[in-house]
C-alpha cells in the first residue's frame, strides 16, 4: 500500500468516525471463510456496516477525527474490525448472537453517543442498551397510561353516576 493509498483510507475512515454515532471494535480473527460470511450477511440485514482496518490507520482517523477516542487506542492491538450503525444495541446483539456458535467476535471497545466501552466484559451492558426508538415507546406508554386510566374511570364511573342520579330523581320527598 503506497503512501498515497494510506492517506486515502486515512481520510475515508475519519469521514466514516465523523458521520457515526456508533461504531464498534470487535476482532474477528480466526473465522472460516463461510462464518466470516454470514457474520457479514448479519451485519447487513441489520444495517450495520462491517470493515476490517489496519490498527495504525485507524489509530491516525481517530486522531484526525472530531472527538474524543484516546481511551481507544489501548484496543488497537492485533486483528480489527469496525463496525457502523445508527442503532447503539444492533452491533453487540449481532456479537453476542455469533458468540452462541463460536467465541469469536470479541468486542475490544465501543464508542456510543459520546461514551466509550472498553473490553468484551461490557458486552451485555451494551447489548441492555435500549434504541432511541425502544425509549420513545416506553415514555409514550408510560405518558399515555395515567390518561388511559382517567378515561376508563370516567367511562365505568358515568353509567354508575348517571344510575345514582336517575335513582336519586325518581326517589320520593
Amino acid at each position: 500500500m503506497t503512501r498515497e493509498e494510506k492517506n486515502d483510507a486515512i481520510e475515508v475512515l475519519t469521514g466514516k468516525v465523523n458521520n457515526a454515532n456508533i461504531f464498534y471494535l470487535a476482532d474477528i480473527a480466526g473465522l472460516d471463510a463461510e462464518t466470516s460470511s454470514n457474520l457479514r450477511r448479519s451485519c447487513f440485514k441489520s444495517d450495520v456496516q462491517l470493515e476490517v482496518v489496519k490498527n495504525t490507520l485507524l489509530k491516525k482517523a481517530l486522531e484526525k477525527a472530531d472527538g474524543e477516542y484516546e481511551e481507544l487506542y489501548s484496543a488497537l492491538k492485533g486483528n480489527t474490525s469496525i463496525m457502523f450503525s445508527t442503532v447503539g444495541n444492533v452491533p453487540a446483539k449481532i456479537i453476542k448472537d455469533f458468540r452462541k456458535k463460536s467465541d469469536k467476535p470479541l468486542l475490544k471497545g465501543a464508542f456510543i453517543e459520546e461514551a466509550i466501552f472498553i473490553g468484551d466484559e461490557s458486552l451485555e451492558a451494551l447489548v441492555a442498551i435500549k434504541s432511541k426508538e425502544e425509549l420513545l415507546g416506553e415514555i409514550i406508554g408510560l405518558l399515555q397510561s395515567p390518561a388511559k386510566n382517567v378515561v376508563s374511570a370516567l367511562k365505568s364511573s358515568g353509567g354508575t353516576i348517571a344510575g345514582i342520579v336517575k335513582t336519586l330523581s325518581e326517589k320520593p320527598e
